[in-house]
């Protein structure tokens, strides 16, 4: 998604738990709006808020790790500032696997949209005419053999036997 966004001109916003330290190197932020350490588990810090009113925003999409702690806490407190929240399921995780189901639950019941990373990349576009279709396209294609092994995508089709 971080490619995404820099494809799409959309802002990337970045906060770093202190406690788990930098971002991963394989998640490339070099190009994001901001970035910015914090202790809060939400991610709406003050220098997060003036980033957003600065730009009138009004929609954001939110992946990123704990579901159940720092995504939940951060979404539930951007819903409660009036923002259309849109929560990727398949770029959220959990240190304890039975959590992030939990956690999705509760902010789609508090409002949340939860959706996919590819669902987002084609909404972004909205048309296949869009100028940026065939680079999102691309990350869809490019991504679709690690998401066939990502377990956290495929759990409910396996378990229904689908």
């Amino acid at each position: 998604m971080s490619r995404a966004a820099e494809i799409t001109d959309v802002p990337l916003v970045v906060t770093e738990q202190v406690l788990f330290g930098a971002t991963v190197s394989e998640i490339d932020i070099n190009k994001a709006a901001l970035v910015k350490p914090k202790t809060k588990f939400s991610m709406l810090i003050p220098e997060v808020d003036a980033f957003l009113k600065e730009r009138k925003t009004e929609s954001i999409v939110i992946y990123g790790i704990e579901s159940h702690v720092c995504v939940l806490q951060t979404v539930l407190e951007l819903l409660d500032n009036k923002y259309n929240v849109h929560v990727l399921a398949d770029g959220v995780s959990s240190i304890n696997y039975p959590e992030i189901d939990i956690a999705l639950n509760r902010m789609r019941q508090a409002g949340a949209a939860i959706t996919t990373s590819e669902s987002i990349l084609f909404q972004l576009a909205g048309d296949s005419k869009h100028p940026h279709f065939k680079a999102l396209s691309g990350l869809v294609k490019e991504w679709q053999p690690i998401d066939r092994q990502n377990p956290l995508l495929f759990r409910n089709l396996r378990e229904s036997n689908i």
